[in-house]
């Protein structure tokens, strides 16, 4: 018997850990509606490759910060694919390094805007959504620094500890709904927010030497970890933040 498909709706789904879980969802069999805000051309790229493979798939601009946006997004995705089952929120803005007498209320604002505020519009859409019943599943794309706090990471650090929160107080809201909650953590992926380090191989090895599995991960292995959240076979877990970092968030007050 085939697995039953569910659309998915992935955010920042043009690159990166997003990317990934976009050709994941349809190697399984899913129809994707992914979003991207500015890079169209990575987008549709994106949405390409899904189609070459055999998948369906759906582009969509989209800030995710924008309520009428987000609106848009679901309803295209729905008109194209049937009720969202399935969401992952993907799409981030990384820290930059600014201390906080330096940093303007503009820069903590978008940073929240995209990491936080975009993940609540979007549950809050993916659960209207389902008000008819069936379940479903969320996964929420944190950071081991939801936890573990960075100097010049006021912005960044604040949105991914309250994705923590609103990640664990929608498991409890929802799951008389069965739809499932959950998030991942990960360190160092290899992604464009490590763009750094991607085209500096002595910043890569000098910044893998500190992770204890020796080297950074891949995109694709956070995928992976991502459409096994979203499987049946995670049906009992809810709640819960996976980190996946190769022990990174374990050295913390090592060395002294």
């Amino acid at each position: 018997m085939e697995p039953e498909s569910h659309c998915a709706i992935v955010t920042g789904g043009e690159s990166g850990i997003g990317r990934a879980c976009a050709l994941a969802l349809a190697r399984a069999g899913h129809p994707v509606a992914l979003t991207y805000h500015t890079d169209e051309a990575a987008g549709a790229s994106a949405v390409a490759q899904i189609e070459q493979g055999g998948g369906r798939a759906l582009g969509c601009r989209t800030d995710v910060a924008d309520e009428a946006a987000v609106e848009a997004l679901f309803a295209a995705a729905e008109a194209a694919f049937g009720p969202v089952r399935l969401l992952v929120n993907s799409a981030g803005v990384n820290m930059r390094g600014t201390p906080i007498a330096g940093m303007s209320l503009a820069q903590f604002e978008t940073v929240l805007g995209t990491d936080l505020v975009g993940p609540f519009l979007t549950c809050r859409r993916f659960v209207r959504g389902l008000a008819q019943g069936g379940g479903g599943r969320i996964v929420n794309v944190s950071s081991i620094h939801e936890r573990a706090p960075r100097a010049g990471g006021a912005d960044y650090d604040s949105a991914k500890g309250g994705l923590a929160q609103l990640t664990a107080t929608l498991a409890l809201e929802l799951a008389p709904q069965r739809i499932a909650v959950n998030a991942v953590a990960p360190g160092m992926i290899l992604t464009p927010m490590n763009q750094s380090a991607l085209d500096d191989p002595a910043e890569l090895r000098r910044k893998e030497a500190a992770i204890p599995w020796g080297r950074a991960g891949t995109p694709e292995e956070v995928a992976a970890l991502i459409l096994f959240l979203l499987s049946p076979q995670a049906d009992y877990l809810t709640g819960t933040t996976v980190t996946i970092d190769g022990g990174l968030s374990l050295t913390v007050a090592q060395g002294a």
